[in-house]
């Protein structure tokens, strides 16, 4: 009989209500803690801009056990994938299990010499502690605005200039009649300037530091899910852990794999006309993709042709009264600066003794599987395996980690086992794949396939492929089938 834990599951997204889910249906006792006063975590409604919506299909983006809506769009808006999360909480009850508005503020070894954690909570300026035997940390990798500033930003907003993390652009009619300048390249960028454009902005200039990869929604009319995420196309990538023959498949393969990317590139850069816009990346397009690839946002090159939306590359020198100057020397106007410059990823919560055992000086995190460190006991992360799937991968590494926190994984790693898998991942992010070590190197596309069959595997699950082989290696994650798989694992109760 595994022994019933107190476990506090950090965070009420995606990940934190997969946690919740996992480890309550095995019997534990979860305390959840979300800091704001709804679930959601980047979905929750005071945190999304407007337009926004998944960069993944419905489809790839919901729970083993519950489909989007059959009405919702293929890729559905903030509102309504906050309504579906929603909707998860309520089928698993899972609203009893947490208190809003609760943050965790520190955190520390138990000091009664028991195994676990003592949190410390805050709650409208209340604040106690918490001892609990196992932690899921699942504030995930936006959680933590990255908060910078420039020159001159003082009397920019003195001037009567606005200035705004990209989280904090909820008013979009504060661009009308305005010149809007965003910074960064990222989908949500994009997504604000051509929302910006859609709300009566005089001009819109985004600014990026360099070009990259984007890819829209239909590629020459395929949709980008048959192309990318396919089993298939993931063994055109150099994943890790590769033998002899996959390696001799690799060889033999070569010439085939260059021309299928080169001819990808090609259709990007007629589809989109990226010559036009000088937005040609310089790096072959299969050692950029990872999950800082962007998908299109639509409206984006309409915009550009248009000349509404203005791409500049390079970044924010200083701001001079209502002008701003960038590191070009170009001088333009300025009523509205948005800095879509994303996240800190980090656990501030955690002390700094665990955190450098964590992360090493490169910003690389040590983990295993994505999901555990041997140095920091009884604990785990969910949502740290960024993907292009994210609602499954947090599901499936929340089924990972109660069973390792239960002893319950059919290959249970052993802190040795487990050292040399992290050093071994390191050296393949930093030596073969350096695409990989964005986020921190917590993000597991393009490798959806890969990873779902270590963690599976590790849990004893008798099937994780699907029976069709050709399903299996040319279409996209099936959740339903991952939740058949799910079942198949060995079966206990904690209590």
């Amino acid at each position: 009989m595994v022994e019933r834990k107190i476990v506090a599951v950090i965070g009420g997204g995606i990940s934190g209500l997969a946690a919740a889910k996992a480890f309550d249906e095995k019997g534990h006792r979860v305390l959840g803690y979300e800091r704001s006063a709804d679930f959601g975590g980047v979905w929750e409604l005071s945190r999304s801009y407007p337009d926004v919506q998944t960069q993944s299909p419905k489809e790839l983006y919901c729970y083993t056990d519950l489909p989007m809506p059959a009405e919702y769009p293929e890729w559905p808006k903030g509102p309504q994938v906050h309504a579906y999360l929603h909707a998860y909480a309520a089928k698993h009850r899972l609203a009893r299990l947490f208190r809003l508005n609760t943050a965790v503020t520190s955190m520390d070894r138990r000091a009664d010499g028991k195994p676990g954690w003592t949190l410390t909570l805050d709650a409208g300026g209340q604040e106690w502690t918490q001892d609990v035997d196992f932690v899921a940390i699942c504030t995930g990798q936006f959680s933590e605005k990255n908060i910078i500033s420039h020159p001159g930003q003082d009397s920019f907003v003195k001037a009567g200039g606005k200035v705004m993390h990209s989280s904090d652009y909820t008013d979009p009619s504060i661009c009308a009649g305005a010149s809007v300048v965003v910074l960064g390249g990222s989908k949500s960028a994009t997504d604000i300037a051509v929302n910006a454009v859609k709300n009566g902005a005089k001009q819109v200039t985004l600014v990026y530091r360099e070009n990259v990869w984007r890819i829209p929604y239909y590629v020459g009319g395929i949709n980008f899910k048959n192309l990318l995420y396919m089993r298939a196309q993931e063994m055109q990538f150099n994943g890790w852990g590769r033998g002899p023959v996959k390696k001799l498949v690799e060889a033999i393969t070569k010439p085939l794999v260059w021309a299928n990317f080169r001819g990808l590139e090609t259709l990007l850069k007629l589809q989109l006309g990226l010559k036009k816009h000088n937005m040609v990346p310089t790096i072959p397009i299969e050692k950029d993709v990872s999950c800082s690839v962007p998908i299109v946002t639509p409206g984006l090159f309409e915009a550009l042709n248009a000349g509404t939306i203005k791409p500049v590359i390079g970044t924010y020198d200083h701001y001079d009264g209502k002008k701003l100057t960038l590191t070009t020397g170009e001088v333009i106007d300025c009523d509205v600066s948005v800095l879509a410059v994303g996240w800190k990823l980090g656990i501030p919560y955690l002390p700094q003794a665990y955190r450098d055992k964590l992360i090493e000086g490169d910003g690389q995190y040590r983990v295993y599987r994505l999901a555990v460190n041997p140095d920091l006991p009884d604990m785990g992360f969910v949502g740290f395996n960024s993907s292009f799937c994210t609602v499954l991968s947090a599901e499936m590494v929340a089924n990972w980690l109660v069973r390792y926190a239960d002893g319950q994984l059919a290959n249970q790693p052993s802190d040795t086992q487990m050292v040399q898998n992290i050093d071994q991942m390191l050296h393949w992010k930093r030596n073969e794949r350096p695409a990989a070590q964005i986020y921190g190197g917590l993000c597991s596309a393009p490798f959806h396939f890969h990873h779902f069959d270590e963690l599976l595997q590790d849990m004893g699950a008798r099937q994780w492929k699907r029976s069709n082989p050709l399903a299996e290696t040319f279409s996209p994650p099936d959740a339903a089938a991952y939740g058949r798989f799910l079942a198949t694992t060995p079966q206990y109760h904690a209590g």
